[in-house]
């Protein structure tokens, strides 16, 4: 059963308040504004996902202390403001769970996750369909992505906005069709690139000017519709992209490192190794498995 009260928490939101106060507080804490500390967000969620990764809850547990810090203390410089407080920020994010699970707090049913997934989305065009009702009103109205941030990382973002676009009916049949797309970008992108200006190892000519050349722009962008389309072939799957190359990226990490390790007991440098001798080490990594 949940605890029905939180007090560590309303002590918590009061230790922050107390930093901020004008009378007796912290300097450093009363100078912040919402950008001054915006990219200690990123950095605290990054470091409390590396936790996760890692299987530590010990660590865990002190990193999303930090990531609270972080919306209690925006939610103070909020509330000094005049602007929204903490009691708002709870309120809000209660209120969206509510609403967008209805096969929760509703008669709506979901059989699985993936039916939740497409539930929540569905929950969010009706949701963006009456802001738009209410913008119009007002003269302004937002486009379905616009709510994407440009900032998030390339594949996060190409995650969300696919999905975005999907859930509003831009989307192909079946995974095979995906993979047709797949196809297509790759021969684009093979164009684009034999008409590029490459270097004598077969690079693409990057150059520093302003003035880049069209062609090696061109090649780029097409690279970016490749990586696009897979990850809607993920997307289409049910596999997490952002999820699955963080894996991979582990996964590499883990069988580098044994390439690495395997040159040092023989008293080497890994750049000492032929190819030959690194694609042996790689092999054992990969049965150690």
């Amino acid at each position: 059963m949940a605890e029905l009260s939180h007090p560590a928490f309303d002590k918590f939101v009061a230790t922050v308040a107390a930093l901020r106060s004008p009378d007796g507080g912290c300097p450093w804490n009363c100078a912040q504004t919402h950008s001054s500390i915006g990219d200690y967000m990123i950095e605290e969620a990054y470091e409390a996902l590396d936790a996760i990764q890692s299987h530590d809850a010990e660590h865990l547990r002190e990193e999303l202390g930090d990531v609270l810090l972080q919306v209690v203390l925006q939610s103070q410089i909020a509330a000094d403001a005049g602007e929204f407080t903490i009691d708002d920020v709870c309120r809000g994010i209660d209120d969206k769970m509510v609403r967008r699970h209805p096969h929760v707090f509703g008669a709506v049913k979901a059989k699985n996750a993936n039916e939740v997934a497409d539930l929540w989305e569905q929950v969010k065009l009706a949701e963006k369909a009456a802001a738009d009702e209410k913008a119009e009103k007002l003269g302004r109205r937002e486009g379905l992505l616009d709510s994407v941030p440009t900032h998030f990382p390339a594949l996060l973002q190409a995650q969300k906005i696919s999905r975005k676009a999907a859930a509003a009916g831009f989307e192909w049949q079946t995974v095979d069709d995906v993979w047709q797309k797949v196809e297509e970008e790759r021969q684009e992108l093979a164009e684009a690139y034999e008409a590029a200006p490459k270097t004598p190892d077969g690079k693409v000519l990057s150059s520093d000017s302003e003035e880049r050349d069209p062609l090696v722009v061109a090649a780029e962008l097409e690279f970016g519709d490749l990586l696009f389309a897979l990850v809607n072939v993920a997307r289409k799957m049910g596999i997490d992209a952002e999820g699955a190359l963080r894996a991979s990226n582990e996964k590499f990490r883990r069988r580098f490192s044994k390439v690495e390790q395997g040159a040092w007991s023989e008293g080497r440098a890994l750049e000492d190794l032929s190819l030959d001798e690194m694609e042996a080490y790689w092999q054992h990594a990969k049965e150690d498995e």
